[in-house]
């Protein structure tokens, strides 16, 4: 008899999460508590349980508006060094505690200039508070490497200028890039020279598509930009044809992402509230894993979907009979597909991931 697939368990397990926006994860206290240090105004409330509630409320109330105005206050809150340093830090320790054992962290620095910050003090006060994290975690003994994704905002154009910051800080935990905001209407290919740039630095990177908009969007950004993985990447479900006895031919874009193993940053609560499945049980996360689509599990914004990667692993278990063995599989596909170099893979899986999950399957 195995362990059982409980979330205590799961909690326990090592994790790898690889779509985790920062300003989509603070607590609910350290908003309050930065928003009077800051002198930002416009919370809804100053009790971190309401406040909690206020944002998990929000997110999921199929309003656009009200969805994005949770990151009005959270963005809000980060234009200072000081803040940024300590959102970092508790995003490590969060993560850690549990059970991730690596993580990349995504986020726009240009979002976080309004008080006059520049770019590069940003990605270097992001960096010092992961640092500071992972040595928390430690303390509290836990294991956690991070790893930083800079965005580019799709409707703005500064892709060049966020590329060109990803490059000036790949040696201190930069990891790659990635491009976030509205889909519909900025394709990827908007900044093609961003990405040209990137390959000719030899610099990872990946792009959320096939969240808002279709397989059109994944087609772009897999075959136009070069994409290493796709942010989401639901969507390309719709390329794929269910028979009624349960078969599925797959579309030709489909079959391409499949076949060449393109990683999909799958994030099932946060999907839930963008509309893409009403149900857990209706999340393409279930047919793409079980035709052999290299599906991980993450979690986009904590706070907003008011999950962790354990709560995420534990509803699809519960909810698709995952055991251990289809849970493991799902942290090794994300590690193997981690921007971190290859060493540092192979020595995560090989010491970390697989012995505990071989444990979880004797005992």
């Amino acid at each position: 008899m195995s362990t059982p697939v409980t979330l205590e368990n799961i909690r326990r397990a090592p994790k790898v999460l690889l779509h985790d926006h920062l300003d989509g994860g603070l607590r609910p206290q350290t908003v309050i508590e930065l928003a009077r240090e800051c002198g930002y105004r416009d919370l809804p409330t100053h009790d971190a349980d309401d406040l909690g509630t206020w944002f998990a409320d929000a997110a999921d109330s199929g309003s656009l508006v009200r969805y994005l105005e949770t990151f009005g206050h959270t963005v809000g809150v980060l234009q200072t060094r000081d803040a940024i340093v300590r959102v970092a830090a508790e995003a490590a320790e969060d993560l850690a505690a549990d059970g991730v054992v690596y993580a990349e962290v995504k986020y726009a620095p240009e979002l976080f200039t309004e008080r006059g910050l520049g770019l590069d003090e940003i990605v270097t006060a992001v960096q010092e508070g992961f640092r500071l994290g992972e040595k928390r975690a430690a303390a509290a003994g836990y294991r956690i490497r991070v790893g930083t994704l800079l965005c580019a905002m799709r409707q703005n154009d500064r892709g060049r200028e966020i590329a060109e910051l990803v490059v000036r800080h790949r040696d201190t935990g930069v990891v790659g890039f990635d491009i976030a905001g509205p889909e519909d209407g900025f394709p990827p290919t908007r900044m093609l020279d961003a990405f040209q740039y990137l390959r000719d630095n030899n610099v990872h990177f990946t792009i959320h598509a096939g969240e808002a908009f279709g397989p059109a969007s994944i087609w772009e950004a897999v075959q136009r930009c070069g994409a290493e993985r796709l942010g989401h990447g639901a969507r390309i479900i719709e390329d794929i044809t269910f028979a009624e006895d349960g078969t599925a031919e797959l579309g030709r874009l489909a079959a391409y992402v499949r076949d060449r193993r393109i990683p999909l940053e799958l994030c099932p609560a946060s999907n839930l509230q963008t509309g893409i499945a009403k149900t857990v049980a209706d999340h393409p996360f279930g047919p793409l894993a079980k035709l052999g689509f290299r599906v991980t599990v993450n979690t986009d914004n904590r706070l907003m979907s008011h999950c962790m990667p354990s709560t995420e692993t534990a509803t699809l278990a519960e909810t698709f009979g995952y055991d251990w063995t289809d849970l493991e599989r799902f942290t090794v596909d994300a590690m193997e597909a981690a921007f971190v170099d290859y060493d540092q893979r192979r020595q995560i899986i090989d010491d970390v991931i697989r012995p505990a999950y071989a444990k979880l399957k004797a005992d």
